[in-house]
């Protein structure tokens, strides 16, 4: 459904050039939804707003639903559908009216319009304020509305850029189960995303993007096994560099990695491995703040693609 080779964006900034986006190979199946994940910054939006035409490649080229987004941009609109993370209601209208002008914009008749923003409400479930300004919404409504309008037009692909950014978990709960929605209705949708749970929850396949370029795709049960073993966390405050001494040679460690105030260390067997770390920390005097084992996340196939954390990013 989308297809990149070698995209590539670059912004002029008073220090010189800035290279947003360098070079970026993409494969996005039919019906999938798939997550572009990575810190602020790492170039999510401005890859997004390319496959989007709202900002032209410096180079490579890229195939959207069949139609070719240097070529045909204007074909690629058509197929699409795009929600921006800022949104877009109009506080001084209602949802009702927002839809019906939507699908107005995309040349469908008026009587076809209003069916179709009648069907949305139901499906979003808006009815109870789709007749009220959207000044009025709160932030979960907003978006509901907002991604009911990237789709009244029945696009083959949709662009989510960070849809849930600033939601309270339970609006961000009924967003996913809308993605999760228009994937079973056949859509196919793109989302970008900082936030590693909602990659890992509801994302088929995923992109990690770090410095304007894919250090890493798969799904994320793909991608985690990459990341074998456990990881160990260990607090020792502030004597990090004592201890990373201490364990770094132990043979049991397969990693290690500084982080804020301790360690972490990719291990084969945590059950087996904490026991020695407590004995040699212990008996080299460090003081223990904590200890903790858990599998590999997202966070930590991040940390080893780019050696640093995208929580702390």
């Amino acid at each position: 459904m989308i297809e990149t080779k070698g995209l590539r964006k670059s912004f002029r900034a008073r220090k010189g050039t800035v290279e947003a986006v360098r070079g970026v190979d993409l494969t996005v199946r039919d019906g999938e939804i798939f997550g572009f994940l990575g810190p602020n910054g790492a170039g999510k939006t401005t890859t997004l707003r390319m496959l989007a035409t709202l900002i032209v490649p410096d180079g490579g080229d890229a195939l959207i639903a069949g139609a070719d987004l240097r070529r045909s941009p204007g074909e690629v609109r058509r197929r699409i559908g795009y929600v921006a993370q800022g949104g877009s209601t109009w506080d001084t209208v209602t949802a009702r009216e927002e839809l019906v002008l939507q699908a107005r914009f995309y040349g469908i008749a008026k009587s076809t319009a209003r069916a179709r923003a009648a069907a949305a409400i139901d499906a979003f479930q808006l009815s109870e304020f789709a007749d009220r300004k959207c000044q009025t919404y709160s932030g979960g409504q907003r978006r509901r509305v907002d991604i009911a309008l990237g789709v009244i037009h029945q696009p083959r692909v949709v662009f989510l850029d960070e849809p849930t950014t600033g939601l309270d978990p339970q609006s961000r709960a009924h967003m996913w189960d809308e993605v999760r929605r228009l994937r079973e209705e056949g859509m196919t949708v793109f989302i970008t995303t900082h936030y590693l749970e909602e990659a890992d929850a509801l994302c088929d396949r995923i992109a990690i993007m770090d410095y304007g370029q894919i250090v890493a795709e798969g799904t994320p049960d793909e991608l985690k096994r990459e990341v074998a073993g456990d990881v160990v966390t260990v607090g020792v405050n502030g004597a990090a560099p004592k201890a990373e001494g201490l364990l770094g040679g132990e043979g049991y460690v397969r990693k290690l990695e500084s982080s804020d105030g301790g360690l972490r260390l990719y291990v084969d067997e945590g059950a087996t491995a904490i026991p020695q770390i407590l004995r040699t920390l212990d008996g080299a005097g460090v003081a223990l703040a904590s200890i903790e084992l858990h599998r590999p996340s997202l966070d930590d196939v991040f940390l080893t693609k780019t050696g640093r954390s995208l929580r702390e990013s």
